[in-house]
Protein backbone atom coordinates (compact mmCIF):
# COMPACT_ATOMS: atom_id res chain seq x y z
CA UNK A 1 0.00 0.00 0.00
CA UNK A 2 1.60 3.56 -0.95
CA UNK A 3 2.52 5.87 1.69
CA UNK A 4 -0.49 8.43 2.38
CA UNK A 5 2.35 11.04 3.38
CA UNK A 6 3.81 11.08 -0.36
CA UNK A 7 1.97 12.47 -3.15
CA UNK A 8 2.91 14.40 -6.56
CA UNK A 9 4.77 17.73 -6.63
CA UNK A 10 1.37 20.28 -7.13
CA UNK A 11 2.42 23.93 -8.25
CA UNK A 12 0.94 25.39 -4.89
CA UNK A 13 4.32 23.25 -3.32
CA UNK A 14 6.77 25.14 -5.10
CA UNK A 15 7.92 27.56 -2.85
CA UNK A 16 7.83 24.81 -0.24
CA UNK A 17 10.09 22.58 -2.54
CA UNK A 18 12.65 25.42 -3.34
CA UNK A 19 12.97 26.02 0.47
CA UNK A 20 14.26 22.28 0.82
CA UNK A 21 16.65 22.47 -2.33
CA UNK A 22 18.44 25.48 -0.21
CA UNK A 23 18.43 23.64 2.99
CA UNK A 24 19.94 20.68 0.78
CA UNK A 25 22.13 22.70 -0.57
CA UNK A 26 23.11 24.08 2.82
CA UNK A 27 23.10 20.52 3.71
CA UNK A 28 25.70 19.87 0.87
CA UNK A 29 27.75 22.98 1.74
CA UNK A 30 27.29 24.66 -1.06
CA UNK A 31 24.83 27.15 -0.17
CA UNK A 32 26.39 29.43 -2.70
CA UNK A 33 25.80 27.59 -5.37
CA UNK A 34 21.76 27.17 -5.25
CA UNK A 35 19.76 30.35 -7.37
CA UNK A 36 16.42 28.68 -7.95
CA UNK A 37 13.25 30.22 -7.42
CA UNK A 38 9.75 29.08 -7.28
CA UNK A 39 9.37 30.49 -10.67
CA UNK A 40 11.71 28.43 -12.47
CA UNK A 41 10.78 25.70 -10.56
CA UNK A 42 6.75 25.93 -11.80
CA UNK A 43 8.23 26.40 -15.02
CA UNK A 44 10.44 23.26 -15.24
CA UNK A 45 7.40 20.84 -13.34
CA UNK A 46 4.23 22.75 -14.96
CA UNK A 47 5.23 25.02 -17.89
CA UNK A 48 4.78 24.29 -21.58
CA UNK A 49 6.57 21.23 -21.86
CA UNK A 50 7.70 19.87 -18.41
CA UNK A 51 10.78 17.82 -18.43
CA UNK A 52 11.14 17.80 -14.10
CA UNK A 53 8.82 15.57 -12.29
CA UNK A 54 8.56 15.33 -8.20
CA UNK A 55 6.95 13.87 -5.38
CA UNK A 56 6.84 15.30 -1.75
CA UNK A 57 6.42 14.26 1.69
CA UNK A 58 4.01 15.66 3.60
CA UNK A 59 3.45 16.01 7.12
CA UNK A 60 0.64 17.75 9.08
CA UNK A 61 0.02 19.40 5.96
CA UNK A 62 3.31 20.81 5.71
CA UNK A 63 6.00 19.30 3.12
CA UNK A 64 8.78 18.27 4.79
CA UNK A 65 10.71 16.14 2.09
CA UNK A 66 10.88 16.05 -1.99
CA UNK A 67 12.03 13.84 -4.67
CA UNK A 68 12.87 15.63 -8.18
CA UNK A 69 13.76 13.90 -11.10
CA UNK A 70 13.92 13.58 -14.77
CA UNK A 71 13.77 10.87 -17.12
CA UNK A 72 17.15 9.62 -18.79
CA UNK A 73 17.25 6.76 -21.43
CA UNK A 74 19.95 4.34 -21.37
CA UNK A 75 21.22 3.21 -24.85
CA UNK A 76 22.38 -0.17 -23.53
CA UNK A 77 18.72 -0.71 -22.62
CA UNK A 78 16.78 0.92 -25.19
CA UNK A 79 14.78 2.34 -22.17
CA UNK A 80 14.11 5.22 -20.24
CA UNK A 81 14.75 5.53 -16.70
CA UNK A 82 14.52 8.27 -13.67
CA UNK A 83 17.45 10.35 -12.69
CA UNK A 84 17.00 11.36 -8.94
CA UNK A 85 18.31 14.84 -8.93
CA UNK A 86 17.22 15.56 -5.63
CA UNK A 87 15.81 13.95 -2.70
CA UNK A 88 15.77 15.92 0.72
CA UNK A 89 13.78 15.42 4.26
CA UNK A 90 13.50 17.75 6.64
CA UNK A 91 15.99 17.27 9.77
CA UNK A 92 13.55 16.86 12.03
CA UNK A 93 11.33 14.37 9.33
CA UNK A 94 15.06 12.26 9.25
CA UNK A 95 14.26 8.80 10.32
CA UNK A 96 10.98 9.43 10.02
CA UNK A 97 10.66 6.60 6.79
CA UNK A 98 9.59 9.24 4.50
CA UNK A 99 12.97 9.19 2.80
CA UNK A 100 12.70 5.69 2.21
CA UNK A 101 8.58 6.12 1.00
CA UNK A 102 9.91 8.68 -1.24
CA UNK A 103 12.64 6.51 -3.05
CA UNK A 104 9.62 3.76 -2.91
CA UNK A 105 7.13 5.98 -5.06
CA UNK A 106 10.34 6.09 -7.65
CA UNK A 107 10.62 2.81 -7.66
CA UNK A 108 6.83 2.30 -8.05
CA UNK A 109 6.72 4.98 -11.21
CA UNK A 110 9.50 3.09 -12.68
CA UNK A 111 7.80 -0.70 -12.71
CA UNK A 112 3.76 1.24 -13.47
CA UNK A 113 6.03 2.86 -16.45
CA UNK A 114 8.09 0.28 -17.73
CA UNK A 115 11.73 1.70 -17.04
CA UNK A 116 14.21 0.11 -15.84
CA UNK A 117 16.93 2.18 -14.27
CA UNK A 118 16.66 4.25 -11.01
CA UNK A 119 19.33 6.39 -10.60
CA UNK A 120 21.35 9.18 -8.57
CA UNK A 121 24.51 10.43 -7.04
CA UNK A 122 25.74 10.80 -3.90
CA UNK A 123 28.89 12.52 -2.45
CA UNK A 124 31.23 10.41 -0.97
CA UNK A 125 30.75 11.62 2.20
CA UNK A 126 27.44 11.67 3.32
CA UNK A 127 26.11 9.20 5.75
CA UNK A 128 22.83 8.52 3.36
CA UNK A 129 25.05 5.75 1.23
CA UNK A 130 24.43 3.46 4.26
CA UNK A 131 20.99 3.62 3.76
CA UNK A 132 21.01 3.15 -0.24
CA UNK A 133 23.09 0.36 0.61
CA UNK A 134 20.79 -1.08 3.26
CA UNK A 135 18.17 -0.89 -0.24
CA UNK A 136 20.22 -2.78 -2.13
CA UNK A 137 21.25 0.39 -3.87
CA UNK A 138 24.89 -0.55 -6.02
CA UNK A 139 26.93 2.67 -5.91
CA UNK A 140 28.54 2.36 -9.16
CA UNK A 141 32.18 2.47 -8.58
CA UNK A 142 34.65 3.28 -11.51
CA UNK A 143 32.07 6.01 -12.62
CA UNK A 144 33.15 9.69 -12.66
CA UNK A 145 30.64 12.28 -12.88
CA UNK A 146 32.14 15.39 -15.36
CA UNK A 147 30.14 18.52 -15.52
CA UNK A 148 30.79 21.48 -17.94
CA UNK A 149 29.27 24.64 -16.18
CA UNK A 150 29.68 28.51 -16.87
CA UNK A 151 32.54 30.15 -18.61
CA UNK A 152 34.08 26.41 -19.14
CA UNK A 153 30.80 25.56 -20.79
CA UNK A 154 30.04 29.12 -22.48
CA UNK A 155 34.08 28.45 -23.88
CA UNK A 156 33.65 24.94 -25.82
CA UNK A 157 30.39 26.03 -27.04
CA UNK A 158 32.14 29.00 -28.82
CA UNK A 159 33.98 25.81 -30.87
CA UNK A 160 30.84 24.60 -32.32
Amino acid sequence: MPDSRIRRVRESDAVAVVGLVYELAAYEKAPQDCHLTADQLRTALFGEAPALFGHVAEVDGEVVGCALWFLNFSTWRGVHGIYLEDLYVSETQRGSGLGKALLAALADECVQRGLERLEWSVLDWNPATEFYKAMDAVPMDGWTVYRLADEPLKALAAQA
